[in-house]
């Protein structure tokens, strides 16, 4: 796991240069990895962590982890609950997954402005699994200019967290999106990260099949998200 960890700090500095990086930071092992290799890729003075909690979302996690790369207070905090009910009231909004999306999109949308005043890039912090099941918001936080862990399955950003000696709540919460309270990836897809990674790599002993297929089915139905826009040659 060392070399793969050397392997995209590496991938960072050729890929970014003397760009600034601003990067989303949500309090969850993913974004927390991201902003850790960065910073090691790219020094404190060339990243801009955010925290864009929605009402009063418990960012307590997301500041541990700026904390624990020395930023300090050199972050910047933006709440977006005004952008996002204005937006849900504008289109009759009224479920918790299209509320969501849009939670996801302004978020990008915050991210990716700041980058502009910056002359800089936005650093996504999507997984390998999330990627191949599509559990992700298109145009929301799918949506970056590099994608540092997306090499890398959820198990395996598990490995390199605790490799490298983040804090151990970011290795022991719930995989969650917060996209509405008490809302957690694991529940919401129905089977965990660490079998849906045994079966994107085709391991499937000890698999109950019907969780299998739960898995190669989702896969399946979320395929478009990864082929779209659709265009004619």
């Amino acid at each position: 796991m060392a070399n793969k960890t050397n392997e995209i700090i590496s991938w960072i500095k050729k890929t970014c240069g003397d760009k600034q990086v601003v990067i989303g930071v949500s309090g969850g092992v993913d974004s927390a990895l991201a902003l850790t290799l960065v910073t090691k890729a790219l020094g404190k003075e060339k990243v801009l962590p955010m925290c864009l909690p929605y009402k009063k979302q418990d960012m307590s996690d997301a500041k541990l982890i700026i904390d624990w790369n020395g930023y300090g207070r050199e972050y910047q905090e933006i709440n977006i609950e005004k952008i996002v009910d204005d937006t849900a009231n504008l289109l009759s909004i009224d479920d918790d997954l299209r509320r969501g999306n849009v939670m996801a999109r302004t978020r990008m949308i915050v991210l990716f402005d700041t980058a502009k005043k910056l002359g800089g890039i936005v650093c996504g912090t999507e997984n390998k699994s999330e990627h191949h099941l599509g559990y992700f918001t298109r145009f929301g936080d799918a949506a970056s200019d590099i994608e540092p862990i997306a090499s890398l399955y959820k198990t395996e950003v598990l490995g390199m967290a605790k490799e490298l000696g983040l804090p151990e709540i970011f290795c022991t919460k719930k995989p969650s999106a917060g996209l509405w309270e008490g809302q957690s990836d694991e529940d919401e897809m129905g089977f965990s990260y660490e079998v849906a990674d045994k079966v994107l790599q085709g391991k499937f002993d000890g698999i109950d099949p019907k969780v299998v297929e739960l898995v190669k089915d989702r896969v399946e139905q979320n395929k478009f998200k990864l082929e779209v826009p659709y265009m004619l040659d």
